[in-house]
């Protein structure tokens, strides 16, 4: 059996999301149908960008439907073992909110750009409403680092 690193703080928890969110290229996206409550989930690249993840997706995928449907969705970052879940509501980026500049950002961060296909693929601005993160038991308790889209942690 092997030992659990010391848990962290909230403070460096935090930070830890941050550079992850800065870092990372994909992330887990998880949304619902609104009619049966169908789940759906799908591994989308994303771009960290004023305090929201941006994604794409083509318009006829169902995350896409589901997020234009309710505006709900709920992301998983990382191993199991050093996760970051976020709840958060999501909208679709009006035709002059994605400027030249976000979406040159997007598609320098992800490698793919949406753009530059003849299929339509709307962006999607996803503001965090919830944030944990967790590595082992230890840091069950206080895993929460934001709620109602507020850091519980300063710095």
């Amino acid at each position: 059996m092997t030992e659990a690193a010391p848990a962290r703080s909230a403070k460096q928890r935090k930070q830890d999301t941050l550079d992850r969110l800065e870092r990372d290229v994909d992330v887990w996206v998880a949304t619902a149908d609104p009619e049966h409550g169908t789940p759906y989930m799908m591994p989308l690249s994303f771009l960290w960008h004023d305090g929201a993840l941006i994604v794409s997706t083509r318009a006829t995928n169902p995350v896409a439907r589901n997020l234009v449907a309710t505006g709900r969705v709920h992301l998983g970052l990382g191993e199991t073992r050093d996760v970051v879940h976020i709840e958060g509501a999501a909208e679709v980026l009006a035709d002059d909110e994605l400027t030249p500049t976000l979406g040159d950002a997007f598609a320098a961060k992800t490698g793919f750009d949406p753009r530059a296909s003849s299929a339509p693929y709307p962006y999607f601005r996803i503001r965090p409403l919830r944030v944990q993160a967790w590595r082992e038991v230890n840091e069950l308790d206080g895993r929460d680092l934001m709620r109602d889209g507020a850091w519980l942690t300063a710095g």
